[in-house]
């Protein structure tokens, strides 16, 4: 296969071809950010860097190009940001390179296949998009193939996808150590590097954290008489003990709402929400590793909807 990837990241989509044991002949990768190319180069040093999408021009001195894939940038999109819009915003209005670039892939090859994916946003958007493309999105939880909560839209003129089974992975399944307080993680996002507060946690449900490693989100021990169980404090977030006949002596479970100790995912935990080998990113700062990760593809859905066609 000969495939072109705009906004490439760290090959999320290359990573994506890897898992399914698809031959990739060529890969064009458009993409900027130095500390991704980088990433990119180390995994899969045959990548070929085409630069800004601005200045990606197609002619027939590519070859026959199986599959045009990309994720424009969402920020002028998502509904965390300040919705510009894809016309005014300056990030989000690069879908048009790949629309433009998409044409003209058609005058060499009408059949090839694409693939776009974006966050939710608001229909008039979602309207421009599809009527540029031709086709409507299909929105795809990642949660069904990972531990982490991401919906995402996605344009293709892949035949047959569909909603995938879910695959069971629970966020403490991918956890080097600590414990969590749910089955799936929040949505990690570029930003995730400048990791919130208790606040942003529970009550704007972003920004995941991981809390002690003992279970049920035990935060501390109040200072009274009797053995360690008796002492136990937990969040109200959380789940609680198991109730017991509480008999007097402070067998009660007991809630605490103040702020306590947690932390924020690792990068290597990140990584495996996204679908990514450990230590796939190694090799740069962790800000730059969150960054290029929130940015970047679920490789296990990628995987998903290219197995129709690899």
């Amino acid at each position: 296969m000969n495939i072109v990837s705009l906004f490439d990241g760290c090959s999320g989509a290359r990573e994506s071809l890897n898992k399914l044991h698809a031959r990739v002949d060529n890969y064009y990768a458009s993409e900027v950010d130095p500390y991704a190319i980088k990433i990119a180069q180390k995994n899969y040093p045959n990548t070929i860097q085409m630069g800004d999408v601005k200045g990606v021009s197609i002619d027939r001195t590519f070859p026959k190009i199986d599959l045009l894939i990309g994720g424009s940038p969402c920020q002028d999109l998502s509904f965390a940001g300040y919705q510009k819009g894809l016309v005014e915003g300056t990030r989000s209005n690069l879908f048009f390179e790949y629309v433009r670039i998409l044409k003209e892939l058609r005058e060499i090859n009408p059949d090839v296949k694409f693939l776009l994916e974006n966050v939710r946003m608001k229909q008039e958007n979602q309207n421009i998009i599809s009527d540029l493309l031709g086709v409507e999105p299909i929105l795809i939880n990642s949660a069904k193939l990972s531990a982490q909560n991401r919906q995402r839209l996605y344009w293709t003129n892949i035949e047959g996808v569909r909603q995938p089974a879910d695959q069971g992975i629970m966020l403490k399944d991918i956890l080097e150590h600590g414990v969590t307080d749910r089955e799936k993680s929040h949505c990690i996002d570029a930003n995730y590097f400048n990791v919130g507060n208790l606040k942003s946690y529970f009550e704007k449900h972003r920004r995941q954290l991981v809390f002690s490693k003992d279970g049920l989100c035990h935060i501390g021990d109040a200072d009274i008489k009797g053995i360690d169980s008796l002492k136990r404090v937990y969040h109200a977030e959380g789940k609680a003990p198991t109730l017991t006949t509480m008999q007097g002596g402070h067998r009660q479970p007991k809630i605490f709402q103040e702020p306590y100790n947690w932390r924020k995912l690792t990068p290597l935990e990140c990584e495996r929400l996204q679908g990514f080998p450990d230590n796939y990113t190694e090799g740069v700062s962790n800000t730059q590793r969150y960054k290029m990760l929130g940015n970047g593809f679920q490789v296990d859905t990628i995987s998903f909807i290219l197995d129709l066609i690899v």
